[in-house]
């Protein structure tokens, strides 16, 4: 088991720090003259100079942290002094949670946390077991009639679905899935949008005025007392919220919806979907999984999680996580200057050599031995960790493990085509179409 150890120590140093690493700025130069994924120009960054290094990417020096005690430092021991400024998709989510920061996100994370935990989460079971069992029978259709159809675009059905249900209180409608396939586009836009704000929002204008339009009918629908048949959802709860707190306008309203919808459907949808892609390379890992014990029991659920697990180290649901020093600070026995730009990468650090051992294959079993991951809290983190961690974590695994547990007994997809490479934006997604048909189940 790698340790912290194993990595080298990094005491916090009182005092004055030593001068942060600083990579080559030649090796800046040839990935700008390359053209190449900015992960690419961290991993190698990171290879080179270690796990807290700087370079100049901008108008001052970024440092990069995949150290999993720096990790932990950054975003759980101090993330007063390393803040959020702002959120790529604030152009989608507008003041949502996710982009929120200050006392305004403290508030609005303090209405939502209750809903993601304990009771909270129990009140949501029924929805995503229903979701589930409506994804089972379309691919049971799908094996009947050997009909072609996407992966990806199933996965994002299926997590669409399922944050509608527990929004709403209501399964997604044909009309309303049609509509939100705007929130997928935007998302997948936001990368190469124009920088200036009035330019990047004129380029989807189109796709933000018909998730307006969803948002406003679904408020409107909720303060008419519109619960579903499980009763009702998360934005009832906002909508109530609006009664007593002058904040929660229906502008604010839409914008937790928005955040709610991106974080609660593009995130799981895109893991699923990588697992799929892995089990095909690795069929043994879903057998495994599935001889672990009968249905429904505790020995295979565990199992499912692990595959999970293993997918979401490779290709974690935030890969990338800016923050910015807000005031000096000692990291790891660093100097770190106010006004830098910090960036927090657990895509490198779930990569690590030194703290997982072969850290390219697939190997569910890292998550099910007692030693097969690093004690370090710092160096798993797929959603983060400290007080910005994700609140959605919970009900995203819940989510994913239901329906592996529906379709993994049932079905083995049969690739027709496997992008070739991936896609870092928001997240790290695919990069092209998934076609599949069902064969016969390997057990």
């Amino acid at each position: 088991m790698a340790t912290e150890a194993s990595v080298g120590p990094l005491p916090d140093v009182p005092g004055t720090g030593r001068p942060v690493p600083r990579a080559e700025p030649a090796l800046v130069e040839r990935w700008r003259s390359g053209g190449g994924e900015l992960v690419d120009l961290l991993a190698q960054v990171r290879e080179r100079t270690g796990g807290v290094a700087t370079f100049d990417l901008g108008s001052r020096p970024t440092v990069l942290v995949t150290d999993p005690q720096a990790v932990h430092h950054v975003l759980a021991r101090q993330p007063d002094r390393y803040v959020k400024r702002s959120h790529r998709a604030r152009l989608l989510i507008g003041d949502g949670v996710l982009s929120a920061t200050g006392a305004a996100w403290k508030r609005q994370r303090r209405l939502l946390q209750a809903q993601f935990t304990g009771v909270g989460m129990r009140r949501y079971e029924q929805r995503i077991a229903e979701a589930a069992g409506t994804t089972a029978g379309r691919w049971s259709e799908y094996a009947r009639t050997g009909e072609t159809f996407d992966v990806g675009r199933e996965m994002h059905r299926f997590a669409l679905d399922t944050i509608w249900r527990s929004l709403t209180g209501h399964p997604l409608d044909e009309g309303t899935e049609r509509e939100l396939a705007s929130v997928a586009a935007v998302v997948a836009a936001l990368p190469t949008l124009p920088a200036e704000v009035s330019d990047a929002r004129d380029a989807v204008a189109g796709d933000l005025a018909r998730i307006d339009a969803v948002a406003r009918h679904a408020i409107d629908a909720a303060r008419g007392g519109a619960a579903g048949p499980h009763g009702p959802g998360l934005l009832h709860v906002l909508v109530d919220a609006a009664t007593t707190r002058a904040e929660y306008t229906d502008r604010l309203i839409r914008d937790e919806l928005t955040t709610l919808l991106v974080a609660g459907h593009e995130t799981t949808a895109t893991t699923l979907t990588w697992l799929y892609l892995l089990l095909d390379d690795h069929p043994a890992a879903r057998e495994e999984a599935l001889a672990a014990g009968g249905e429904g029991s505790t020995q295979r659920r565990r199992a499912i999680q692990a595959l999970v697990h293993e997918t979401l180290r490779l290709y974690p649901s935030a890969w990338l996580l800016p923050r910015h020093a807000a005031e000096d600070d000692i990291l790891a026995g660093y100097s770190v200057e106010a006004g830098t730009d910090v960036l927090v990468c657990p895509y490198l650090t779930h990569r690590d050599p030194h703290l997982w051992p072969d850290p390219e294959s697939f190997s569910p079993g890292r998550f099910t031995s007692e030693d097969g991951r690093p004690a370090h809290q710092g160096a798993y983190l797929p959603f983060g960790i400290g007080p910005r961690a994700c609140l959605g974590l919970q009900f995203a695994l819940r989510e994913a493990t239901v329906l592996l547990e529906h379709l993994l007994p049932a079905h083995t997809p049969s690739f027709h085509d496997i992008p070739e490479k991936a896609a870092y934006g928001i997240v790290v997604r695919p990069d092209g179409s998934t076609p599949a048909t069902l064969g016969t189940p390997l057990t």
